[in-house]
């Protein structure tokens, strides 16, 4: 790992040495706002030459979340044929001129600088020389504190390795939450920001869930991850969180995606400031409408009482229970009562005549 990286060792200690000497011009060399802010200043420089791919992940995501329902259709129409579909999605992807790694492109580029960056500072807190970094810089950046926490210290240190550095465990530990929590909190806003933002509400997609599940995951894992990076790569991850927050900001209100809060914001703002060249067709569609809804009366209810009195409802029907003019009853044929045969009384002789 080393061999492959210690082109970056030497870039990323070259950075931050260039930086680190313009600082101390304005602070003391060995301080630790003089390496911090260098730290700070080799985000930046790395975000700046990141800014082309970062639009090409929000050109990816956008796409992405457009092919969510063919998609969804590939994979129901040959769910029980896994080659076929991944032949269609890739059709697909050839098609739209979509990449789905484009969305991750930020991330990869970053990652090989963010672990040069962790190596070199590995290499300061156990006292060795680095890339381009002599044996006076490497002790400087060593002993060099911020709010009494040495940028090489990490929190899960034991308070023996931090006294060598000259610091406390409370301090660091303080320090390093305190990091961990804003490193967090910045992930997590950013991608809330992009959920309630920038995102189509029209198009209900699994990628809508996949976003919100990424927006509770990416937080929690730099929370578990973050107490193992020295103080310094927290500096460098939360300067680029917060970073990526103001950039995603910047375009969102911009450029935000068709369909999205942002962007039916945005359509507002222009229309209020006359930049807005709507369709005159639609223009017309919206005043119709609205004529139309204004003139529409509304059938006037009637009370119990009218309702009764009139026998028939407000709009003309009949009333449950009561027979309709048009409908006359059927007569109904009369039915003879039966007649019940007479009983014989006891004791009274029978008439001989009754006999046939």
């Amino acid at each position: 790992m080393n061999t492959i990286l210690s082109p970056l060792y030497y870039a990323v200690s070259w950075i931050i040495i260039r930086f680190h000497d313009l600082y101390s011009l304005v602070f003391n060399e060995d301080s630790g706002w003089a390496w911090g802010l260098s730290i700070v200043s080799l985000v930046i420089v790395v975000r700046i030459a990141l800014i082309p791919l970062f639009f090409k992940q929000i050109k990816s995501t956008r796409n992405m979340q457009a092919l969510q329902p063919k998609m969804k259709k590939i994979q129901e129409r040959y769910k029980n044929d896994k080659q076929r579909q991944s032949e269609e999605m890739m059709k697909l992807y050839r098609e739209t001129g979509t990449n789905p790694l484009s969305s991750c492109l930020p991330i990869l580029a970053q990652s090989p600088f963010f672990i040069a960056l962790f190596q070199v500072l590995n290499h300061i807190a156990n006292n060795d020389k680095v890339g381009v970094l002599t044996a006076e810089q490497v002790t400087s950046a060593r002993e060099a504190t911020i709010f009494g926490a040495p940028i090489a210290a990490r929190f899960l240190d034991s308070a023996d390795k931090l006294a060598e550095l000259g610091a406390s465990l409370t301090d660091v530990r303080v320090v390093t939450v305190v990091m961990i929590v804003l490193m967090s909190a910045s992930q997590f806003f950013t991608q809330r920001q992009l959920m309630t933002k920038n995102v189509d509400l029209t198009v209900k997609t699994p990628f809508m869930n996949q976003q919100k599940m990424l927006m509770y995951i990416f937080p929690i894992m730099f929370a578990v991850f973050g107490i193992n990076f020295p103080v310094g790569v927290l500096i460098y991850w939360l300067t680029t969180n917060v970073w990526t927050l103001g950039q995603q900001m910047y375009v969102i209100t911009r450029n935000p995606t068709p369909g999205s809060v942002a962007f039916q914001q945005r359509q507002e703002r222009l229309r209020k400031k006359g930049k807005l060249k709507e369709d005159p067709a639609e223009v017309e569609a919206k005043k119709a409408a609205e004529a139309a809804r204004a003139t529409r009366t509304q059938p006037k209810r009637q009370t119990k009482s009218q309702r009764q009195s009139g026998g028939t409802h407000p709009q003309g029907k009949p009333e449950s229970g009561q027979p309709s003019a048009e409908q006359p009853k059927k007569a109904q044929p009369r039915q003879q009562p039966k007649q019940r045969p007479k009983k014989s009384q006891p004791g009274k002789p029978k008439s001989p005549n009754s006999k046939k």
